[in-house]
């Protein structure tokens, strides 16, 4: 039978000492309240002696927030205490959490203790905190430095005193996982009160091991693991709510435990703390990052869309993200380059397919994403009328403050007599779109009168996909052109020679002709 681990959410407590992300009383009881919706058992509001914010933080919580406990962090002093316990009157599930140092390092240097002294505090300070809550957790202060026999026996005795959850810190993100889950596994089996306890563990993420250490606690008996979301905290940061949750999820054949956690609402969770502390998700972020259910390979892609489970395991919607999402960029494949055009409702035989993948993969060299505008212009730009007589080819400018403007242009034959053949030109112009379309008109033998010309932007990113318009209007013809390219220069020019090519097929043949070159 699986074991119900009891999520300890310390976000508005050890994950607002993250620099930076300091967070008013309304923030945090906007945070406290999305916890409760997300299922955690225990929510962390703050150390009430640290300030008057602080305080009354934790005692909006505790007026605002119902279902979770509501904790408040105290050292083993009385003001401390006292703090916590004012904090916490109108809280109808409340705890109160105290620390005392007790490695070496601490003893000597912070506190100048003997371990006599640190033990006695310890008992005094839970004791003490049990005349204001029946609830009381205590946590060694650096236990993972700590002399095992002397842990075992802090432990021991203030489990005796009344605490009914003791909490093992990994203060400094000192420890391996597999010396952490021997430490755990040590205290269940040396310490002979610690059934009438739970055993919780605080790992801190300075060697990247925050989440392994909890898991590895988890696995040895832990029935507490405190945790923030996005994992921020002091220094490296704290344990990932998000990532030990779903952790436990899909390797529940290995832990044999769940939790009360609605794991929809961990996307949720984790934007709105992003963006009431100001600390951006890196994308690569597992569970939820930007990237966590993006795929582009190739391989990946075509595996996702033949089966999901071949490169996924978990579904987005377990987390609340939505869809998985297909990145189109140059490692990209056919198959989902033609899945997203299909969604986006082309539907294109095999060979103008084949141009417009060829003209992406182009594009995915330029730009790191593709987005839904790029391929609409793609097709658009890269599936021909039927009339189509010329095609660019090649655009080359020369201009500046200095210089006179100038375009060379290449066009091709695209559909004549003369199919295959290159055309090349150059003139000047009064700047390199003006140069552009007077090569163009010398090589097509047309002159129109140039009614309307603009460009914009149609996609997103520093290297957006630029389109251009033009309107043109011959004797008593007008037609519009258009033109996409991350070059607006070449988009200008794409758009006038889609433009003559209209114009082209408006024209009659037999004045076609005598306007070929």
């Amino acid at each position: 039978m699986a074991r119900r681990i009891t999520i300890f959410d310390t976000t508005l407590r050890d994950g607002e000492q993250c620099p930076g992300a300091s967070l008013t009383p309304a923030e945090k009881v906007e945070i406290a309240r999305q916890l409760a919706r997300l299922g955690v058992d225990v929510i962390e509001g703050g150390f009430p002696i640290a300030s008057p914010g602080d305080a009354q933080a934790v005692k909006l919580i505790a007026q605002a927030v119902k279902g979770p406990v509501i904790a408040a962090l105290a050292r083993s002093l009385a003001a401390d205490i006292e703090a916590a316990a004012a904090s916490l009157k109108s809280a109808k599930r409340r705890r109160i959490h105290v620390f005392l140092a007790t490695s070496p390092i601490h003893r000597k240097y912070k506190l100048r203790k003997a371990r006599e002294e640190i033990l006695r505090q310890a008992v005094w300070a839970v004791k003490y905190a049990k005349r204001y809550s029946h609830d009381v957790e205590f946590s060694p202060e650096d236990a993972s430095r700590t002399e095992p026999a002397f842990l075992h026996q802090v432990i021991e005795a203030v489990i005796k005193a009344g605490a009914t959850t003791v909490n093992i810190p990994d203060t400094v993100g000192f420890a391996i996982p597999e010396e952490f889950g021997r430490l755990i596994k040590g205290i269940t089996e040396e310490v002979p009160n610690i059934h009438r306890a739970t055993i919780s563990v605080h790992c801190h993420n300075d060697l990247g091991l925050s989440v392994p250490n909890s898991l590895a606690a988890i696995a040895n008996g832990a029935g507490q693991v405190e945790c923030t979301i996005n994992g921020i905290g002091e220094r490296a940061g704290n344990a990932s709510l998000e990532e030990i949750v779903m952790s436990l999820r899909i390797r529940a054949d290995f832990y044999r435990a769940t939790t009360g956690i609605d794991t929809t609402q961990i996307y949720k969770t984790s934007r709105l703390v992003s963006s009431l502390t100001g600390i951006v998700v890196q994308p690569n972020k597992a569970i939820v990052g930007g990237n966590a259910f993006a795929h582009e390979s190739g391989i990946h892609q075509d595996g996702i869309l033949k089966h999901r489970q071949t490169y996924e395991i978990m579904r987005p919607q377990d987390v609340g993200v939505g869809e998985s999402k297909l990145v189109l960029g140059k490692l990209s494949g056919r198959h989902a380059f033609a899945r997203r055009l299909s969604a986006l409702g082309f539907r294109l035989p095999k060979d103008e397919l084949d141009r417009a993948f060829a003209r992406f993969k182009v594009l995915a060299d330029k730009k790191k994403e593709i987005f839904d505008e790029d391929l609409a212009a793609i097709v658009e730009d890269e599936l021909p009328a039927a009339q189509e007589v010329y095609k660019l080819v090649y655009v080359h400018i020369t201009s500046g403050s200095e210089t006179v403007p100038t375009a060379t242009i290449r066009l091709s034959e695209a559909r004549s007599a003369k199919e295959g053949k290159i055309l090349q030109d150059s003139a000047c112009g009064d700047g390199p779109v003006d140069a552009c379309y007077k090569t163009i008109n010398r090589m097509t033998g047309l002159s129109p009168q140039l009614l309307a010309y603009s460009v914009h932007s149609v996609t997103r990113g520093k290297e957006a996909l630029g389109e251009a318009m033009v309107k043109l209007r011959y004797r008593e013809t007008e037609v519009m052109g258009r033109g996409t390219s991350t070059d607006i220069i070449e988009a200008s020019a794409k758009a006038y020679v889609n433009a003559m090519n209209r114009l082209l097929a408006q024209t009659p043949s037999r004045a076609r002709r005598s306007l070929h070159p």
